[in-house]
């Protein structure tokens, strides 16, 4: 799939879900707060329950890039942890590595993060991992290989060239951008991270499943 066919299938899927999943996409929605398609502009009839938690569900699954088995594993583990199922999965999905590339600043979106780790720029407590999925654990410092740290898309990350896009650093995060790295202070609480979900139709959702 080449970039341009992305970019308009996650502007059009970012107007079906109601949430900008990439930078282009939220200028889109600015002109175009509807979804697509011919009846975008008109009032639809009333969404079923299950219509409506299946969206939610959805939006999560976009705004971390995941497929829907990494999806439910994770639905899975956060259901075997104390405390509140839907609050755990989004701080479970938070500590992606990928996730945390991007709230660091060192990438613009989900999808270019996972492309970073995938080829192999970036280290957590000095080790390469080239898997986005990877689970960070709190105190761990994400970081730049230096051998990459020179190139062009790190340079602009460094000079603070995506925070027009991105929201504020949460406070889990100790970012030093200058210097490409980042730590996780602690596991993320629900509340500071910054997706649009309402976690308990997610778990609705998978419970009546």
């Amino acid at each position: 799939m080449t970039t341009k066919s992305q970019d308009r299938r996650k502007v059009r899927l970012s107007r079906a879900l109601g949430i900008p999943l990439t930078p282009k996409a939220a200028r889109y929605l600015e002109k175009r707060p509807y979804a697509p398609g011919e009846h975008g502009r008109t009032k639809r009839k009333a969404d079923s329950d299950y219509a409506v938690r299946l969206r939610e569900k959805q939006r999560l699954r976009e705004q971390y890039g995941i497929r829907e088995k990494q999806m439910r594993n994770t639905f899975n583990e956060a259901r075997r942890q104390d405390g509140l199922t839907g609050e755990n999965l989004v701080e479970l999905l938070e500590m992606r590595l990928d996730a945390l590339v991007v709230r660091s600043g060192f990438a613009r979106t989900t999808a270019q993060a996972r492309q970073l780790v995938v080829h192999r720029h970036i280290l957590v407590d000095g080790q390469l991992v080239d898997r986005p999925s990877f689970r960070v654990k709190p105190g761990q410092l994400i970081h730049v290989k230096p051998k990459s740290e020179g190139t062009e898309p790190f340079q602009v990350a460094a000079a603070g060239g995506h925070a027009e896009v991105l929201p504020p650093v949460p406070g889990y995060l100790e970012v030093e951008l200058d210097k490409l790295q980042a730590r996780l202070l602690r596991r993320p609480k629900r509340a500071e991270v910054p997706v649009t979900c309402e976690v308990q139709l997610v778990v609705e959702y998978y419970a009546a499943r």
